[in-house]
């Protein structure tokens, strides 16, 4: 076969160079459009598509003078299968493959790449922490750090010059130190033209699928740099901020709230001095734990649970009859099992089941580490980096275990 996609070919006398096939651009076009493309964010199909139909684009402008080339016939077919497995029509909008035209400046994911492009210098990819509450509070922090608290009253969950969550969590039994969520206020900061300042407050069996102001989303009608996409009718809400490429998800699951959250570092570690009492960035104080350095120590479990065997309703559950509830829903036994066992046999409400179990589900979807979803209790000693996750685990068993002794 003849190689069309040299340079340049031999002449004699008066012909004019060929062209050359330029399909390896379009690739790299392609891969440069999407490589940020995060398949379990809302609006992937269309970017996506978008992209793929500016890649068919591309190859059909070079079609002439790459009739001959194998790679180009490849990409054809290649781009043909895509388009089925994805659904995506013929027509359609494309994505432009010139960064300078396709920079928005109220899309977080596309800041990267123009500043690249402007500054010429090659950037780190962008960092995004998780953070997640949810139960009689658990907590995992920003730092993958998990600790019980109670929290009694109105906490900062997080306060940067981006965003504010505010969490109030009340006592779930009588008796106890151990306590749920059962309001959520999140104000999405305002930012240059992306959006003006928006108020979310979520309250039990109060899941609305707008902000205060009534309306769903912020910024122009056509960006929608924010957005409130509603899940599950009064139970479980998200909320899409593109503009600081952050993610939440809201749940209600029986009496309380759960909360779930991926933010870039960068943007996380944006506040000020006076701004260090968040618990998704430095986790709860001391004196607000339940775990002792993820210990429960017999004086604070008497607290947990009423003395005397009193028939209560939420002292039902054995250690056998909660983990093999938990276990129902949960067939790995990480931190999350164990979370679920110590709220049933805290407070008997089979609804922190779900709750551990939806908990689980966000990590999954917005945790952009898999190697660290789940969180195991271990029999050995833990390094310095994995401390607080092993004596946490090692905690909840000890608990668990001691109440029964």
């Amino acid at each position: 076969l003849l190689d069309f996609s040299l340079p340049s070919v031999l002449c004699l006398g008066d012909c004019q160079l060929q062209t050359p096939c330029r399909i390896q651009k379009c690739t790299t076009d392609f891969v440069s459009l999407t490589s940020h493309l995060n398949s379990a964010l809302e609006g992937f199909d269309l970017e996506f598509c978008k992209a793929l139909r500016a890649y068919s684009a591309c190859t059909y402008r070079n079609s002439k003078v790459c009739r001959g080339n194998l790679v180009y016939h490849s990409a054809v077919l290649g781009i043909s299968d895509l388009m089925s497995q994805r659904n995506c029509s013929k027509d359609g909008p494309t994505s432009s493959t010139n960064p300078e035209v396709t920079h928005d400046p109220c899309n977080y994911s596309g800041h990267t790449e123009a500043r690249e492009h402007q500054g010429g210098e090659k950037t780190h990819p962008t960092t995004y922490l998780f953070c997640g509450l949810f139960g009689d509070p658990h907590l995992r922090t920003f730092k993958d750090h998990f600790q019980t608290c109670k929290v009694e009253g109105a906490w900062p969950l997080i306060d940067n010059n981006y965003l504010s969550v505010q969490v109030t969590n009340v006592p779930v039994v009588p008796g106890s130190s151990a306590t749920a969520t059962n309001k959520i206020t999140i104000i999405f900061k305002s930012y240059q033209d992306c959006t003006d300042q928006k108020v979310y407050q979520a309250v039990t069996d109060d899941l609305p699928a707008a902000f205060v102001d009534g309306t769903t989303s912020g910024g122009d009608g056509n960006t929608k740099s924010l957005r409130i996409v509603e899940k599950v009718s009064g139970k479980y809400v998200e909320m899409h901020a593109k503009y600081i490429g952050t993610t939440v998800y809201i749940r209600q699951l029986g009496h309380y709230l759960t909360l779930a959250i991926r933010m870039p570092q960068e943007l996380v570690m944006a506040y000020e001095e006076s701004q260090d009492l968040q618990l998704c960035v430095n986790g709860c104080p001391s004196t607000e734990r339940i775990d002792d350095s993820g210990h429960l120590p017999l004086p604070v479990m008497g607290q947990l649970l009423p003395q005397g065997g009193a028939a209560h309703p939420w002292s039902v559950y054995t250690l056998e009859t909660a983990t093999t509830k938990c276990h129902e829903k949960m067939l790995v036994k990480d931190i999350y099992f164990y979370s679920c066992v110590f709220d049933l046999l805290t407070t008997g409400d089979t609804n922190f089941t779900a709750a551990a179990h939806s908990a689980l589900q966000d990590v999954e979807a917005l945790h952009p580490r898999k190697e660290h979803w789940h969180i195991f209790p271990s029999n050995g000693g833990g390094g310095v980096g994995k401390g607080s996750k092993f004596f946490v685990g090692r905690g909840l068993v000890c608990l668990i275990l001691v109440v029964f002794l």
